[in-house]
């Protein structure tokens, strides 16, 4: 999607910080970070949301949940670490394309925001 952040994200338009990255999947760090580790998974091709998950793309959302797991060893996570993904206005969904916010670093609060 050509007016898509995280499209333009990936195809290296608008900079980012990279952590990880391989032919179908992004990870850079989050711009308003609300953990001291708050990292960004996406793939590469445009998905909406995680109500746009189906049974031909569910291996590259498993992919993205394998990165999630890379990135927080790779961070130092070893205490454990949040898997966060918001879809749609009411869950806060600020970027119609499908991520994944990897967060650590602290001790993570119950609260539902």
């Amino acid at each position: 999607m050509s007016d898509c952040l995280f499209c333009k994200i990936a195809a290296g338009v608008i900079p980012s910080t990279k952590v990880y990255e391989d032919e179908t999947v992004l990870a850079f760090r989050d711009i308003a970070p609300m953990a001291p580790t708050h990292v960004l998974v996406i793939p590469k091709v445009h998905i909406s949301g995680v109500s746009e998950i189906t049974a031909e793309n569910a291996a590259l959302v498993g992919h993205c949940l394998e990165v999630a797991a890379i990135v927080a060893a790779q961070e130092g996570l070893e205490n454990g670490f949040r898997v966060v993904s918001n879809c749609g206005a009411d869950a806060c969904q600020t970027v119609n394309h499908l991520h994944f916010h990897v967060l650590g670093g602290r001790k993570l609060t119950l609260e539902m925001a």
